[in-house]
């Protein structure tokens, strides 16, 4: 079976669950992107881009959640329909703010994991395929506590 590869770390400001994020969108805190020396070549053409999607390996997190009551409902959801770092692979993804490319890595917004967090990969966000204005979680319409209106940031996203 195919082994995945850790190509650097993200370099955040948080070390306990009750300090950080519950989503990306949540901060504007400015984060570092560590790229290991045999990948940093792996970063020419990115200065051109303006955000980027980071994929991460959440290795403190639990592998055994299948179900879960998040904190902002009553009712139990499927992990896959959840974004919860408790999951049976627990890969994190978020689109970031490219603050700034340097040799060794990135600098950037809106990362919602712990410091020392494992990096695996980073891709161009590309707003002409990866945006989709109509999507929607049909369960966050009927959830107990409602989402705040839209562009307002909240724990209990």
């Amino acid at each position: 079976m195919p082994e995945l590869t850790y190509i650097g770390r993200i370099r955040t400001p948080w070390t306990r669950a009750e300090d950080c994020p519950r989503n990306a969108m949540e901060t504007d805190v400015v984060c570092r992107v560590e790229v290991d020396a045999p990948y940093r070549a792996g970063l020419a053409s990115l200065k051109t881009c303006t955000h980027a999607i980071l994929l991460y390996w959440l290795d403190r997190a639990p592998r055994d959640v299948v179900t879960l009551t998040p904190p902002s409902d009553t009712v139990t959801h499927g992990v896959f329909a959840l974004r919860a770092p408790g999951r049976p692979n627990p890969i994190g993804l978020a689109v970031v703010d490219i603050v700034a490319v340097e040799e060794d890595g990135l600098t950037v917004r809106h990362v919602d994991c712990f410091d020392g967090t494992p990096l695996l990969d980073i891709k161009p966000y590309f707003a002409s395929v990866d945006s989709k204005p109509d999507a929607r979680v049909g369960w966050h319409e009927t959830r107990a506590k409602p989402l705040p209106p839209q562009g307002g940031r909240s724990k209990e996203s």
